[in-house]
């Protein structure tokens, strides 16, 4: 989050530099300081809106209820908030910013076409996201890693196509804008790899410790991974909160798409959970 309010100053700083204007300082500040307070109060509100996740109560849902139930008393954690993503994809993600304000929410398609110890493990690898405090800085991201996409889109759009060639000054503004442009997707990627990768890694373990059946979350992967179907909701900015990319793309993967990607390949994470002996 510093690192995030220090960069949106600098870049508020430059601009204001070249055009001479401390009021776009003043605002950059004030831009930051705000997205960084609702980043930790709201994004997990921001992440389920954006999801479209619906929340439940038990009645209709008692088998879900009573599987989080479990894990949460095994894990020794708070039972969270359960949502339903209307959606046949099967996927899950937990947000939230400490376990005592936790969420959980599970596509329609996972609930259908998984069975009882498959969805014990996807739910037991969420849970362990919150257990291993993972979900304040993946849903924090949801809001700052977007804000750099943002900024850049308000940068040129406001100044790439000014008329006024004249000064000297928008030559500087058209190179900020380019190099902005260029850069935003990829520090936005950057940032969601390297708060997700290797936390999946690490919740894949944690669940399956947690429920002490590995298969159960490999036999869930394998579905996942024959499940080509994207999810009608997916979005960039949550992208990284799921157990899997629900950016469904059948097309083989190189080593720079691989490079940028999200999740960790779930060939290899089946491999490991089967390797594991609990």
């Amino acid at each position: 989050m510093t690192v995030f309010l220090l960069f949106v100053i600098a870049i508020g700083w430059a601009f204001s530099y070249v055009l001479n204007s401390a009021g776009i300082l003043y605002f950059a500040v004030a831009l930051s300081l705000g997205l960084n307070f609702m980043a930790y109060w709201r994004s997990d509100s921001i992440a389920l809106a954006i999801s479209h996740a619906q929340p439940i109560e038990r009645t209709g849902h008692e088998e879900l209820y009573r599987i989080i139930e479990n894990l949460c008393i095994t894990a020794g954690l708070p039972m969270p908030r359960i949502y339903i993503i209307p959606d046949p994809q099967i996927n899950a993600f937990a947000t939230g910013r400490n376990k005592d304000h936790a969420a959980i929410a599970v596509t329609q398609g996972a609930l259908a076409r998984l069975d009882h110890l498959e969805l014990e493990g996807v739910l037991a690898h969420e849970l362990s996201h919150v257990g291993n405090n993972d979900i304040l800085i993946s849903s924090v991201t949801v809001v700052l890693a977007g804000l750099i996409s943002i900024l850049a889109d308000i940068f040129i759009r406001g100044h790439l196509f000014r008329n006024n060639d004249r000064q000297g000054g928008n030559a500087v503004i058209l190179a900020f804008s380019i190099v902005a442009i260029i850069l935003a997707p990829l520090a936005a990627t950057l940032i969601r790899m390297a708060v997700s990768r290797k936390r999946e890694y690490l919740a894949d373990a944690s669940g399956a410790l947690l429920t002490r059946y590995p298969e159960g979350l490999a036999k869930a992967l394998e579905i996942i991974s024959q499940d080509q179907q994207p999810m009608r909701g997916a979005s960039t900015s949550t992208a990284h909160l799921f157990i899997s990319n629900p950016f469904k793309n059948s097309s083989k993967v190189n080593w720079v798409s691989r490079l940028f990607m999200t999740h960790p390949p779930l060939e290899e994470r089946i491999r490991i959970l089967r390797g594991m002996n609990i």
